[in-house]
C-alpha cells in the first residue's frame, strides 16, 4: 500500500487556485478610484417611503382627523412653535404606521403574551396599526357616548378632560387599555415633534429650531474652538436642507 501524501495533489492545486483567480477577478471587479466626498444617499440600502408624497398612507380620513385634533391638543400652538398638527405629527404617524414600525415587522412577535411589570416595558400583542385603529375607534364611541361629538368636535377643555382621563386609566375603551392607548399615541407624537423632517414630521425644522439644535450636520470642527458664543446655525436635515418639509 502506497502511503498517502502529506502535501497538495495536483487537483487541490488546480481547484484552489481557480478559486484565488475568482475572487481576485470579483474583488478587482468591485474596486473604484474615489475622487473627493462620495455622494451619500439616505436609506441607501434600504429605501423610505416619500414622506413628502400627499395623501394618507395608513389612516383613513376620519382617523386623520382626530388624530390631528390630538396631537393639536397635545402640543398646543404657542409664541415658541406651532402646534403639533401644524408641526406635522400626524404626518409622521402615518408614515410610521404605514412602514414596518406598524407592524413590528422587525421584532420577535411570537407568544406568550403575559400582562409585564414596568421594567420589562411593553408586553401587548397588539402592533402599532392595531392599536391606533382600535384606539381612535374605541376613542370616538367614548366621545360619542359622552358628548355626541367626535374628538375632533370637542372644545379645547373638553378635549383635555379627555385626555386626562385617557392618561390616567380613568376611561374604559373598548379593545384597548386607555392609559396604553394614550401612551402610544403621546410617546409617537412627540417623535413627529422632534424628529428628522425626513419623516414627515418637524416642518420647516419648527422644533429644532426652537431648542437651538443645529440637526445632522457632518462636521463640526470650525466651530470647537468657539466658545461661550452664540453660533446661531441654521438647523440641516439628513439629506442637507434646510427647507427639508417646509411645504408640509
Amino acid at each position: 500500500m502506497t502511503e498517502k501524501s502529506k502535501g497538495f495533489t495536483r487537483r487541490q492545486i488546480l481547484v484552489s487556485s481557480a478559486t484565488s483567480l475568482a475572487v481576485g477577478a470579483a474583488a478587482s471587479a468591485k474596486a473604484a478610484t474615489v475622487v473627493g466626498t462620495p455622494a451619500w444617499i439616505p436609506f441607501d440600502r434600504n429605501g423610505p417611503m416619500h414622506y413628502d408624497t400627499p395623501g394618507w398612507q395608513f389612516f383613513t380620513a376620519d382617523e386623520a382627523r382626530e388624530v390631528e385634533a390630538i396631537v393639536e391638543q397635545l402640543i398646543p400652538a404657542d409664541d415658541l412653535s406651532v402646534s403639533g398638527k401644524d408641526a406635522g405629527c400626524a404626518v409622521f404617524i402615518d408614515r410610521q404606521l404605514a412602514g414596518e414600525y406598524g407592524t413590528f415587522a422587525r421584532l420577535y412577535r411570537e407568544g406568550p403574551f403575559t400582562p409585564g411589570t414596568p421594567a420589562q416595558a411593553d408586553q401587548s400583542p397588539l402592533v402599532p396599526q392595531e392599536r391606533y385603529r382600535i384606539g381612535l375607534a374605541a376613542l370616538g364611541k367614548y366621545c360619542q357616548a359622552q358628548f355626541q361629538k367626535p374628538f375632533s368636535g370637542l372644545d379645547g377643555e373638553q378635549r383635555d378632560k379627555v385626555l386626562t382621563d385617557l392618561e390616567k386609566g380613568a376611561i374604559s375603551l373598548e379593545g384597548i387599555d386607555a392609559k396604553f392607548f394614550f401612551q402610544q399615541v403621546l410617546g409617537n407624537t412627540m417623535e413627529g415633534f422632534f424628529a428628522d423632517p425626513i419623516y414627515g414630521g418637524n416642518r420647516d425644522m419648527v422644533s429644532w429650531k426652537m431648542i437651538g439644535f443645529p440637526g445632522a450636520r457632518y462636521d463640526y470642527r470650525d466651530y470647537i474652538a468657539l466658545h461661550n458664543q452664540k453660533l446661531d446655525l441654521v438647523p440641516l436635515s439628513i439629506i442637507g436642507s434646510s427647507a427639508w418639509n417646509k411645504k408640509g
